[in-house]
């Protein structure tokens, strides 16, 4: 399963009312970390497609909803759970540090 792109419209469709947890990945097409982000997303994707929606949603397309979630610095990627963020991290990261952070967070890898 590959990364999942939301917009204002359909993020309470596709995060708030979502089965299982979504990780919201909030980001520009003009920001660097951003972009080195990516790649570990949709890697994260892949690997744990059972365990964890990843969604994408472009500050400059759709500016509703980082502001209702109080974004001032992208990237920030909150994992929400039963249609409640509850968790929360800004800035670029490397894969293994998001993977731990979605383990501290309750979503198990499966391997």
């Amino acid at each position: 399963m590959s990364t999942v792109q939301i917009t204002d419209e359909s993020f309470d469709r596709d995060v708030l009312q979502a089965d299982g947890p979504v990780l919201v990945d909030f980001w520009a097409e003009w920001c660097g970390p951003c972009k080195q982000i990516a790649p570990a997303l949709e890697q994260i994707s892949e690997e744990l497609g059972g365990q964890v929606t990843v969604a994408k949603l472009n500050i400059e397309e759709s500016p509703t909803t980082p502001s209702r979630y109080g974004v001032r610095g992208i990237p920030t990627m909150m994992l929400f759970k039963g249609g409640q963020m509850t968790s929360m991290k800004v800035g670029a990261m490397p894969k293994q540090k998001i993977l731990e952070w979605l383990s501290e967070a309750g979503v198990q890898s499966v391997a």
